[in-house]
């Protein structure tokens, strides 16, 4: 049997390497963007809890960069929201506070408000 040298096994493993993180992508891509409901999000909201309008669903774009994918609003202006990893969610109104669940951090931030208005957080 012909000994492998370094040369050929690295490129063997380069070209494993590639083959693999390819046929991830593709295999994944149907479950992200095929438009499936995902059983841990959320159900979406929509509720009047204090005098103030809670809302919340799935969200794309605004802050669900930090992986909450969801959205909350009171009054019409989004409540900055954040998924820990232990599946609590937290907001920008009541960041010590853990809740499990987005409607549940709504009405904390509505309490923690106490009448004030909510305001626009910056999207930087």
């Amino acid at each position: 049997m012909p000994e492998l040298s370094r040369r050929q096994a690295l490129t063997t493993v380069a070209a494993l390497a590639t083959a693999a993180g390819v046929a991830a992508p593709a295999t994944a891509a149907p479950a992200a963007t095929g438009g499936h409901h995902d059983p841990h999000s959320p159900a979406p909201f929509d509720e009047v809890y204090r005098g103030r309008r809670i809302q919340g669903r799935p969200a794309t774009g605004g802050h669900a960069h930090h992986g909450a994918g969801y959205a909350v609003h009171i009054d019409g202006v989004e409540l900055h929201l954040m998924r820990n990893a232990d599946g609590t969610w937290i907001s920008v109104v009541s960041h010590y506070d853990p809740v499990p669940t987005p409607r549940a951090a709504a009405r904390a931030a509505v309490d923690e408000l106490q009448g004030a208005a909510l305001l626009p957080f910056p999207a930087n």
